[in-house]
C-alpha cells in the first residue's frame, strides 16, 4: 500500500466555478463541501445580515454579488432559496438572459423536482434537483454532517450520473426520487424531522412544568433508544399506554394536559389515535382493549370542541 502523501484538495485544479444564490443555511454549506472536493466558489448572493455572516464564515473571501452576477461567474449555480420563491426566481433569471447554455443549475428544494427548472432548461441550462435530507444550522458543523447524508436526486436521465457524482463529492449518498414523487418524499421528511422537533420541545416544556431540572438529559437516552428501535423495527417498536390499550392512563394524560398545557391536547390526541391505528394493524393493541381507548380519545376531542 502506498504511503505517499495525498494532495490537499485546495491544491487540486478547480474543475467548476461555483455560485450560490440565496445564502441561507444550506447554500454556503454545500458550496464549502464542493470546495473541499476541489471546486472553486466564486460568488454568493445574500441580502440579510445573517446571510452575509453565514457567507463570510463558510465561504471567506468569496464576494457578495447580485443573483445575475453570480450566474455570470459560475459554471455550477446552487439555487438555495425557500420553496415558494424558487419558481419565480428561475423564471426571472431565464427571462433576463442570466442563464447560460451548458450551465449546471442546481436547486435544493425537497418539494420540487427538476421540472421547476424548465425555464432555465429552455435557455440551455442543465437542471438538477439535489435535496440534502438534513437539518442545517448555518455553521461549519453542517459541512461535517453531510458525510453519509442522503440526498433526494431528481434530474433528466442524461444528467443522472453528473447529479450523483456531485452528491458523492459533497460526502452524501444519492437516492433517486421520481419527479412525481417529490411532494410525497418531502412530506415524509417533514413529518419525521420537523414534527419531531415540535414533539421534543413540547415534551421538554412539560417535564420542566413537572419539576424536572434537566429535561434534555432525561429525554436524551429515552428518545435515542426509541429512534433507534423505530428505525430498526418500525411499528414493532411501539410501546407505552396507547399500544398497551391502557385507557385509564391515557385519560389521565389528557386531563393533566388540559389542566396544565391545553395547547398540547390536540397534538397528543392526534398522535395517540395514529399510534392506536398502527398498533391495532400490527397486532400489538388487542381489539377488546381498543374500544375503551378509542372512546377516551373521542371524548378528549369533544372536550376540545367544547
Amino acid at each position: 500500500m502506498s504511503t505517499s502523501p495525498q494532495p490537499d484538495p485546495k491544491d487540486r485544479p478547480a474543475r467548476l466555478t461555483v455560485g450560490v444564490v440565496g445564502a441561507g443555511r444550506v447554500g454556503p454549506a454545500l458550496a464549502a463541501a464542493l470546495q473541499l472536493a476541489g471546486h472553486r466558489p466564486v460568488a454568493v448572493s445574500g441580502v440579510s445580515d445573517a446571510s452575509k455572516r453565514r457567507a463570510a464564515q463558510l465561504l471567506p473571501d468569496v464576494p457578495l454579488m447580485s443573483p445575475t452576477q453570480v450566474l455570470e461567474r459560475a459554471d455550477l449555480v446552487l439555487l438555495t432559496v425557500p420553496d415558494d420563491a424558487l419558481p419565480g426566481l428561475v423564471e426571472g433569471l431565464a427571462e433576463t438572459g442570466a442563464v447560460r447554455p451548458g450551465q449546471l443549475l442546481v436547486h435544493t428544494s425537497g418539494r420540487y423536482g427538476a421540472r421547476v427548472l424548465d425555464p432555465a432548461l429552455r435557455a440551455g441550462a442543465l437542471p438538477l434537483a439535489l435535496h440534502p435530507a438534513m437539518t442545517f444550522t448555518g455553521t461549519p458543523v453542517d459541512v461535517q454532517r453531510l458525510a453519509g447524508c442522503s440526498f433526494g436526486v431528481t434530474a433528466p436521465e442524461e444528467l443522472r450520473l453528473a447529479a450523483e457524482a456531485l452528491v458523492i463529492e459533497m460526502g452524501g449518498e444519492p437516492e433517486w426520487i421520481a419527479e412525481e414523487s417529490r411532494p410525497l418524499y418531502h412530506a415524509a421528511l417533514a413529518l419525521g424531522a420537523n414534527h419531531l422537533v415540535t414533539l421534543v420541545a413540547e415534551s421538554m416544556e412539560l417535564l420542566r412544568a413537572a419539576g424536572v431540572e434537566a429535561p434534555d438529559r432525561m429525554l436524551g437516552p429515552l428518545l435515542g433508544a426509541a429512534l433507534d428501535n423505530a428505525l430498526r423495527s418500525g411499528d414493532a417498536a411501539l410501546t407505552g399506554p396507547v399500544a398497551r390499550g391502557d385507557a385509564g392512563t391515557v385519560a389521565a394524560h389528557v386531563a393533566e394536559l388540559r389542566r396544565h398545557a391545553p395547547q398540547t391536547v390536540a397534538g397528543y390526541l392526534a398522535m395517540a389515535r395514529a399510534t392506536a391505528d398502527r398498533a391495532l394493524a400490527h397486532g400489538l393493541l388487542k381489539p377488546e382493549l381498543a374500544e375503551d381507548l378509542l372512546g377516551v380519545l373521542a371524548n378528549g376531542t369533544e372536550g376540545d370542541a367544547g
